[in-house]
């Protein structure tokens, strides 16, 4: 028994959600389905953030906020001047979710728990009237001469339009191939490095602010790095895995960085600066205290491994431990040798060739009324909300050209 809506939905999760809803608050008239395989919508919503949801960030210029996306960067600049982080912030105020900022430019809502978006989301579906269908894994879908046909193992839908909003679902992407449409292999894109190297063996939960490159490539980020007991993680190494996503899965996840725990400051300064405090805490133990902005066991371990021992004094330091010193402060080599995934917010790089999509109403270019919202497109953000903007973004205007 075929089952009839005017439109479909494929993916219970935020771009789903937001499609429909902005859908059916346009045009009550029409009959929205979402259908979901797993037995919970919104899972990923759930999880996010730590359990909090990071909404959308405080980056309210388009042209701006572009520039958080390896991928999508210059297809987003159009939509994000039609919905941006503050029509998002809007959107859920009128929905009755308030939304707080945190010091790094994150938003979060105000009661600190995804479950107040799961709820807004669940009980606007329920206001308006949409089909919240789950258990409906997609296992077919036909082009008919006006419409669309979509098989489960339970049913058969009908429905002049399809909006596919599954994120990185291989499944979907293999059906989409058979419609012509190229997909972009999916790779991890937000991951952690795993480092196993004597200099941070036991400095497990120290965090610094340093750049890190990797060798023989152009990659390069600076940002809070953290480590970990199996390597390297914080925003700094979570944007250099966004935007080398595709380099690194290259190198098999094997390769070398360069890290600057003084930033932006030279070698060469570097042996200057040290120089300056050889002379300024003469009698002091090197290794003590830490003269620059990081944690005083990362600076102890730094030392040590110039090959300067703890209780030796600034004024008995030579000329090659001083040398060797400032080297490890701002280009101490280290070697990665493969990944970790971050917390269970996986992100890929990957999904429908972005030429094959028409940006100011996410319809395909190939096959009339299919749209797509979300991160089924190849389209990723580093971390701080801007995944989340992209599905609002492309959902919102996918519900606007439909309706």
């Amino acid at each position: 028994m075929n089952q009839d809506f005017d439109i479909i939905i494929v993916g219970g999760g935020a771009a789903g959600f937001f499609t429909a809803i902005n859908i059916v608050e346009k045009n009550p008239k029409l009959k929205v389905a979402i259908l979901e395989r797993g037995k919970n919508v919104l899972e990923k919503v759930r999880i996010s953030g730590g359990g909090r949801c990071n909404v959308t960030h405080t980056c309210f210029e388009p042209n701006e906020l572009v520039k958080f996306y390896p991928r999508g960067e210059k297809e987003l600049r159009g939509p994000f001047h039609q919905f941006c982080s503050g029509d998002t912030i809007e959107w859920f105020e009128k929905h009755g979710v308030e939304l707080k900022i945190e010091d790094d430019g994150r938003m979060f809502p105000v009661s600190n728990s995804s479950q107040t978006i799961i709820d807004c989301f669940l009980n606007a579906t329920q206001k308006l009237g949409i089909s919240v269908l789950t258990g409906q894994s997609v296992q077919s879908i036909y082009k008919k001469e006006n419409c669309w046909q979509i098989e489960t193992p339970s049913e058969q839908y009908l429905a002049g339009k399809l909006i596919l909003a599954t994120g990185s679902n291989p499944k979907i992407w293999e059906l989409l191939q058979t419609f012509g449409h190229a997909v972009v292999s999916p790779v991890p894109s937000l991951f952690t490095f795993n480092i196993k190297d004597p200099r941070i063996k036991d400095l497990m939960g120290v965090s610094a602010l340093a750049t890190v490159k990797v060798k023989d490539t152009k990659l390069s980020a600076t940002g809070p790095l953290l480590i970990t007991h199996w390597g390297m993680s914080g925003p700094g190494i979570l944007k250099l895995s966004a935007w080398g996503a595709r380099i690194l899965h290259d190198k098999n996840y094997q390769f070398t960085i360069d890290v600057n725990w003084l930033n932006d400051v030279e070698t060469e300064n570097a042996e200057k600066l040290l120089k300056e405090l050889k002379i300024e805490h003469a009698k002091k133990a090197v290794s003590k205290k830490s003269p620059f902005e990081f944690p005083n066991r990362l600076w102890e371990s730094l030392v040590l491994a110039s090959g300067i021992e703890s209780e030796t004094k600034w004024a008995d330091l030579s000329k090659t431990q001083l040398q060797s010193l400032a080297q490890q402060l701002t280009n101490g080599s280290f070697q990665v040798n493969g990944k970790s995934t971050f917390k269970e917010e996986f992100v890929t790089a990957g999904g429908i060739d972005l030429k094959e999509i028409n940006f100011k109403t996410m319809e395909s270019k190939l096959h009339e009324n299919l749209y797509f919202a979300g991160e089924i497109v190849n389209i990723d953000a580093i971390t701080g909300g801007f995944n989340f903007q992209n599905a609002w973004t492309s959902g919102f205007i996918a519900a606007n050209a439909i309706v």
